[in-house]
Order: C-alpha cells, then sequence, then structure tokens
C-alpha cells in the first residue's frame, strides 16, 4: 500500500544543468549576429547562416552578401523599421519578414537587436538574435501571411489606379519607364512589349533603358518567353537561372551579365486577343508562390484593359484629328500685300476634337477676308456643322456681299439646319492696299492689334448674337467696325481656348496673351508656334485656333485696285463704300482732290442704285501712265444707258451727271454684258505721294 501521504523523493538534476545558452538558443533554433555600424561589419553565427539560408562559403561578413535571400518587398520594409530605429533614439527593434529557400518557397524569420549608442547618442553597433517564425506564425493567428497579401494586394490597386489615368498608349509607356513603377512591383527590371502588325514591338524598359540587340522587335513565333506566352496565352515563370538558360538559351546569353535570374511574364489579353505582354525581372532565384502568381495575373489583367482603352483613344483620336484637318483649309493662300499665319490646337482632355475653325478667302480687288470661329461642343457633330458653316461663309464672302451681310446669312443658314447647335465667330475683311478692315464679330472674343513698335492691345469691336442665334431672336443685323493697320501691324483672331486660363476670369487671361504677344517673336510662324505653345502647357478641356494677319510693306502709287459691293437697302455695305474711297483717295496723295473724288463716286453709286433693281459695284483705281489719274467705275446689271439732262429750276433730281461733268475731269458709259459701267477720273498732281 502505498502512503500517500509521504514526501516524493528528490529528482536528480541532469547532468548538464543548467543548459548553456548557446544550447537553449541552438535548440529553438535561434542565431545571434553582431552588426558594426562603423564599419559596416556583421557577424552571423552558423544557426544564423542556417536560418537565413545563406550556403557555406558565400558569407563574407557583409550585409550586401545576404542581397537576394528576402524578397524585395520584406528588404524594404526591414531597411525601413531598422533606418527609423537608428534615427529616432531607439534601442531595440523586432521585425518579421520572409526568406527565400533555396527551392524558391518562403519561410517567415524574426530579428529582435538591441541599438548601442555612444554619449553624444550616435548609433555604433546592433547585437541581436534570429529566429525561424513559421511554425510560430502558422499556429497564432491571425498569420502575417494575410498583411503581406493585403500589402501585395494594394500595390496591384495602386498600380491600377494609376494605369486609369493614362489616356494613351504613350502614356502606359511612360508610366512603366518611372523607377518608381518598377518599386511598386517589387521586381529589379520591366519589360513591355505591344503587338505591332504581327510583331511584338518593346516599348518599355525600366527603371533604366538597355534593351538588348536583336529584341526592340521579335516575330511572335521566336523562342522568347514574351512569344510564349503571347501564342499560348499562359503566364511563364521562370524561377532558376537553370531553367532560364535551358529554355531561351539565345536570350540568356544576352542577359546573364544583367545579373537576372527568374522572372515572370505575363500575356497581356483584352476582349480574348493578346495585346502584348510584361515580364518582371528578379537579379535572385525565386520561386513564386499561388498568390503571387493570381496577383501577377489580375495585374495583367488591368494593365491591359488600360492599354486596350488606350490603344482605342489613340485610334479615336487619329480618326478625330483626320475629321477635324479635312474640315481645315489644306493651305492658305498667298495673297499679295499680307503674311498670315494659321494654327490648330486640339484640347489635351475630352474628345480632341471640336467645332475651332479658321479660314483666309481672297476677295477681288486686292482684300482678303478672315476668318475665326467656334461651333458649340467637342464632338463630331460639331466639327461637321463647321465643316459646312466655314464653306458657306467662304461662299458668301466670295460672291461679294458685304461683311454684316455674310454674317446674317450665314447664321440664318446656321438657323436652318437640324441641329441645337450655335457658333461664335468674327470675319474681318481688309483691303490690303488702304489698310481699312471691316470687322463683323457674333458673339465672339474681340481680337488683338499688335502694332509694329511690338506693343499689343485689345480691339473692341461691336458684336451681335451668335450664329444660328440672331436669326432664332429675329435680332440678324450685324453692327460693323471698321479700323486701319498700318504695314507691319498685325491682326490676331482667335478662339477663347487661347485665353482661357483655369481659375482665371477672361479679362484676366486676355492680358496675359496681351503680354505674350508683346514680349513674343516678330517673325509671324514663330509667334504662331509661341501661342500654340503657351496653350500646350495648360490642361484644359477646349481646342484653340488662331489666325494672324499682317499687313505687308506700303500702298504703291499706282496700279492698286480696291472694289466694294453695295446691295439695295444695304446702309453697312454704303458706309463701308464710303469709307473706302476716303481712304484710297488718302493713301494715294489725291487728298486735294478727296472732295470731288467722294462726291462724285456718291453721285454714281446713288443713281445706280436708286435707277436699277439690283446691287451696285464700285471700283477705285489709279490708272498707270505718264500722268497720274485716278479712275472710278459703278457696274450695275441694268442696260439702259444714263442721259444728261437739263433740269428745271424747281426740279430737284436730274443734276447727277451734271455734277459728274462739273467734278471729273472725264467720265462715261461702257456696256458690261448684261449691265453697264458708269466712271469718271480725276488727274492727280505729281507732287502728292503716298503718306
Amino acid at each position: 500500500m502505498v502512503d500517500r501521504g509521504a514526501t516524493p523523493a528528490a529528482v536528480p538534476a541532469p547532468g548538464d544543468w543548467p543548459a548553456r545558452p548557446e544550447l537553449i538558443l541552438a535548440l529553438n533554433r535561434t542565431g545571434s549576429f553582431d552588426w558594426d555600424l562603423d564599419n559596416d561589419r556583421l557577424h552571423l553565427d552558423p544557426v544564423a547562416l542556417e536560418i537565413l539560408h545563406v550556403p557555406p562559403g558565400t558569407y563574407h561578413g557583409s550585409i550586401s552578401d545576404l542581397g537576394g535571400r528576402l524578397p524585395r518587398t520584406d528588404a524594404s520594409r526591414l531597411d525601413a523599421l531598422v533606418s527609423r530605429a537608428l534615427k529616432d533614439g531607439s534601442e531595440f527593434y523586432g521585425a518579421y519578414y520572409r526568406v527565400r529557400t533555396d527551392d524558391g518557397s518562403l519561410r517567415w524569420t524574426y530579428t529582435q537587436g538591441r541599438i548601442q549608442r555612444d554619449e553624444e547618442g550616435r548609433p555604433r553597433r546592433i547585437v541581436g538574435v534570429v529566429r525561424d517564425a513559421t511554425e510560430e506564425l502558422d499556429r497564432a493567428g491571425p498569420p502575417l501571411q494575410d498583411v503581406e497579401h493585403r500589402h501585395q494586394t494594394t500595390v496591384v490597386e495602386k498600380i491600377t489606379a494609376a494605369l486609369g489615368h493614362a489616356r494613351t498608349v504613350q502614356d502606359v509607356i511612360d508610366f512603366f519607364k518611372d523607377a518608381q513603377a518598377v518599386e511598386h512591383l517589387g521586381s529589379d527590371l520591366l519589360v513591355l512589349g505591344l503587338l505591332d502588325s504581327g510583331r511584338i514591338h518593346l516599348v518599355a524598359e525600366g527603371p533604366s533603358e538597355h534593351f538588348i540587340p536583336g529584341t526592340r522587335y521579335t516575330r511572335v513565333d521566336d523562342n522568347f518567353p514574351m512569344s510564349e506566352v503571347i501564342r499560348t496565352l499562359t503566364p511563364r515563370f521562370i524561377e532558376s537561372r537553370e531553367e532560364f538558360a535551358t529554355c531561351y538559351p539565345w536570350l540568356w546569353e544576352r542577359i546573364k551579365d544583367i545579373g537576372i535570374a527568374s522572372a515572370a511574364y505575363l500575356p497581356l489579353i483584352a476582349q480574348a486577343r493578346p495585346i502584348g505582354a510584361l515580364g518582371l525581372l528578379y537579379r535572385d532565384a525565386r520561386g513564386f508562390t499561388q498568390h503571387e502568381r493570381n496577383l501577377f495575373i489580375a495585374l495583367s489583367s488591368s494593365l491591359a484593359q488600360s492599354i486596350a482603352r488606350a490603344m482605342l483613344f489613340d485610334q479615336e483620336h487619329d480618326l478625330a484629328k483626320g475629321l477635324q484637318q479635312s474640315m481645315l483649309p489644306r493651305r492658305i493662300p498667298d495673297i499679295p500685300g499680307a503674311n498670315i499665319a494659321v494654327r490648330y490646337r486640339s484640347a489635351r482632355m475630352g474628345r480632341d476634337i471640336g467645332g475651332d475653325w479658321y479660314d483666309a478667302i481672297p476677295l477681288p480687288g486686292g482684300r482678303v477676308g478672315a476668318v475665326i470661329g467656334d461651333v458649340q461642343g467637342h464632338d463630331t457633330h460639331a466639327a461637321a456643322v463647321m465643316g459646312q458653316l466655314r464653306i458657306v461663309l467662304r461662299a458668301y464672302a466670295t460672291e461679294g456681299h458685304a461683311p454684316a451681310t455674310v454674317m446674317a446669312r450665314a447664321s440664318a443658314f446656321l438657323h436652318e439646319l437640324d441641329t441645337d447647335r450655335f457658333a461664335t465667330c468674327t470675319y474681318a475683311e481688309a483691303d490690303l492696299a488702304t489698310g481699312i478692315v471691316h470687322l463683323v464679330r457674333a458673339g465672339h472674343i474681340d481680337p488683338l492689334l499688335r502694332h509694329a513698335d511690338g506693343t499689343c492691345r485689345r480691339l473692341p469691336v461691336s458684336g451681335g448674337l451668335p450664329l444660328g442665334l440672331s436669326a432664332e431672336f429675329g435680332r440678324p443685323d450685324y453692327p460693323v467696325t471698321t479700323v486701319e493697320i498700318d504695314p507691319g501691324e498685325t491682326l490676331l483672331l482667335f478662339t477663347d481656348g487661347l485665353v482661357e486660363v483655369p481659375g482665371s476670369d477672361l479679362d484676366e487671361g486676355m492680358h496675359q496673351l496681351t503680354g505674350i504677344v508683346r514680349d513674343g517673336p516678330y517673325e509671324l510662324q514663330s509667334l504662331a508656334d509661341l501661342l500654340c505653345e503657351v496653350v500646350g502647357e495648360r490642361v484644359g478641356e477646349d481646342d484653340m485656333a488662331v489666325l494672324l494677319l499682317r499687313r505687308q510693306g506700303a500702298a504703291t502709287p499706282g496700279g492698286g485696285k480696291l472694289q466694294q459691293h453695295i446691295a439695295p437697302a444695304d446702309p453697312d455695305a454704303l458706309s463701308a463704300g464710303r469709307h473706302m474711297i476716303r481712304a484710297a483717295v488718302r493713301a494715294w496723295g489725291a487728298r486735294e482732290r478727296s472732295d470731288e473724288i467722294e462726291l462724285a463716286a456718291d453721285e454714281l453709286v446713288t443713281n445706280a442704285l436708286l435707277h436699277t433693281d439690283g446691287a451696285a459695284v464700285v471700283t477705285i483705281r489709279m490708272l498707270p501712265g505718264p500722268e497720274r489719274r485716278v479712275r472710278v467705275e459703278v457696274e450695275d446689271q441694268s442696260s439702259a444707258l444714263p442721259r444728261r439732262r437739263e433740269p428745271g429750276e424747281s426740279q430737284v433730281s436730274g443734276r447727277g451727271l451734271l455734277l459728274i461733268d462739273q467734278l471729273a475731269d472725264v467720265w462715261g458709259v461702257e456696256p458690261r454684258g448684261g449691265g453697264k459701267s458708269v466712271w469718271c477720273e480725276f488727274v492727280v498732281p505729281d507732287r502728292h505721294h503716298p503718306d
């Protein structure tokens, strides 16, 4: 019988009790390290080398000898942790991270270090322990693997979000050329190839470009990893140098000096067809876990969608650009006496197509019509309306209508179209011999005038409603503003995309533009290029068109010819004709006879409008020859010839030709097809010279 109240006998202690510290550390797979920070020496005991899976004979006491044993993301996180502890005065730190084994798998490791500092607080040395933590984390929860998985998922999400802002294929290429993209992906190098006409075009390599000769363009049936994943539509994971050399010997011979040991090649598939491939290359041999492979596949899918979207955008942009260019004049004609520069720049955001346009129209009598306009909207419909409106304006101007009539008819045309769009427009008709410019504005921005000395000012122009709206609201009248530009002066017509500055109002934009033009180059094409560059630096949703018209030289003393079409009941055209004659007489040095010439011309035009049913065309010219003579002609469509009468004292009409006979040196009538021309000439003394 056992005596339960007896005291048990003492158990004898083992002979090696207490265990030595080295034995305790070895049994718990815990190694030690001693890091001399001043000399960058790191001592690792044999257990620590075994835990870190450092092959025998490859470690020589430097931290750099451990390169490649830790995945890049883990190495970056551990380095940041140690650096922060050294800087913030901490005494110790601890961290979990993964170590890659010889077979490519990953095991969790824990490191704890104590920082030793000098009297001034500067870190000199770190001593600590390192142990295998895989079993610990497998049994404890929640595992740190979830943290790593969330980190990798966040990386993919960040890259996907960044690619969401890429609008063009070039934007995508620029993103992958950035070193930050390589850092996010955790690889040492990346390559991006896109299918182009049946070949693979290597378009990006990061973080630095050193394309291997012979790999810029490759065929889909070549023995390259990119070719294989595009053919098979399956990712290819290469986990060692030996695998690389065996499967792709030609490529391996050319990249082995770069230090690549493993890689992941991912096909880029959009709408069930390959569009390219992405390669992530690593300097250390590594295995790819199933979670990493799934993330890479998700990344390739997101990237493929971004590139497909960018390709579609580029195609639409090219189509829109072609449509826009087809709507604009193919070339600006050479017009004697004028220097013209035009530019069009599409918006950097939006559809890259709109209704902005310009046009330069040669007109009889040394005149030119300059048009700038903007149809509401930024789509193909706006461009189509713009094309029709440009042709209509050109046709009305070429027919000889006065600027106000041109604008009124264009407004009526737009109103009759089956569209809800309106348009703003400015039409300028310039007489290059006299410098007279008639301006009509339909809801558009005022132009600028740059003087020959470089100064620049805003040119106030009376305006009417935008085209389409004036006809809809029954207000088709457009006031005409007449200005004179001297030789060397430049008229600037532009759309609002040139002056719209984000965060600023229109007046501030006009002020900034005035300063740019004032300080810009005198040469016209260079000035136009500068304006395009200014707009190119902005991010806006509006396109821009600009037309620069510079009057060249001085008016010639002889051989000039000016012409004005005057319709019945068109007071603006009548006023413009009078202004033209007055300016021509002054420019040709005939001021002494200006009153006579103006009065005679006015009488001829009045007779034509009163006694015929159609319009009149008044022409003034300087006749060549030894005797300087100014000739005024008024042409109408009536074949009835005028005759001079002797009116009674009480009659108020019939004195027109008597007045012409008294004022002019000679006059006459000439049949012109179905109509006639009544003309008169005035001798101008030689002592007068052009102003």
